[in-house]
């Protein structure tokens, strides 16, 4: 993961159970929770900041999206996307999108003018669960089609592997099955990752999991530690199976390596 990110939203409608950035809307005095899902808070002059930031940067990688799915439903009012991919473009800045939505397919062209990955994250091709853990988000194969469509449309595509549910999707067969169905999309490289649990999505999961599975509960405080990290054998061994199934189906495990483009200025700056 990069360590510099830019977001025009935060908060996501797609009501992710297991997204990382709920506990960013406490800082606003929203609740980690409801308000994340539904009180979206847009940024108008992103483009602007950015651009200023970006006279000053030192050329590290950004991630696009990460407080909030950046292609959710309030960019096809705001459109502030093209003006972000259009100012990195410029700067020489090399940057990944984070989305699961097709309205990426809006913007690929100024998407692979300005050398952006993006990454669209497929964890799990059972719609069942992902009814109940991404209830805004559009199913798997809505999203193996818009891989498809990226790598067509010559834009470098990633596929995260995020997040890998324990004991809900992590059995033999639904790692396989997912895994089948990314090679088929025409990925080159999966990266998986398992699910983290950091403070307010912690209550926010858990709380979730008490009323539909309340037997796993306990499990789960015993897998979990208090930062909200899996125990590292258990993430080894989810990870290991990937990677194997991986080299099965011909693709790449693991985070793609970094790259530079030289940096613009001697100073960092965060966005």
């Amino acid at each position: 993961m990069e360590r510099w990110a830019v977001s025009p939203f935060r908060g996501c409608a797609h009501a992710c159970l297991g997204c990382g950035a709920r506990g960013g809307h406490r800082r606003l005095g929203l609740d980690a929770g409801g308000d994340f899902d539904s009180r979206i808070v847009v940024k108008p002059n992103v483009v602007e900041r950015l651009r200023v930031e970006l006279g000053r940067w030192a050329g590290e990688p950004l991630a696009v999206g990460v407080s909030g799915d950046c292609y959710q439903p309030a960019e096809e009012r705001y459109r502030l996307m093209p003006g972000v991919v259009a100012a990195l473009g410029a700067a020489g800045v090399p940057f990944t999108v984070y989305t699961k939505s097709a309205l990426v397919l809006r913007d690929a062209g100024v998407l692979a003018a300005a050398g952006a990955r993006v990454a669209v994250s497929i964890a799990f091709v059972d719609e069942r669960i992902r009814r109940a853990v991404e209830p805004g988000a559009v199913g798997a194969q809505a999203r193996l089609e818009l891989v498809s469509a990226l790598v067509e449309a010559g834009v470098e595509c990633r596929v995260l592997m995020s997040p890998v549910l324990p004991l809900l999707s992590d059995a033999t067969d639904q790692l396989t099955a997912t895994v089948r169905r990314i090679a088929g999309a025409g990925a080159v490289a999966v990266e998986p990752v398992v699910l983290r649990l950091p403070p307010g999505t912690r209550e926010w999961y858990l709380r979730w999991l008490g009323g539909a599975h309340p037997h796993l509960v306990e499990r789960y405080e015993e897998l979990y530690d208090r930062a909200g990290f899996p125990s590292s054998g258990y993430e080894q061994r989810i990870t290991g199976q990937i990677e194997q199934l991986c080299r099965v189906y011909g693709m790449r495990c693991g985070a793609p390596e970094p790259e530079g483009r030289g940096p613009r200025a001697a100073q960092l700056a965060l966005v």
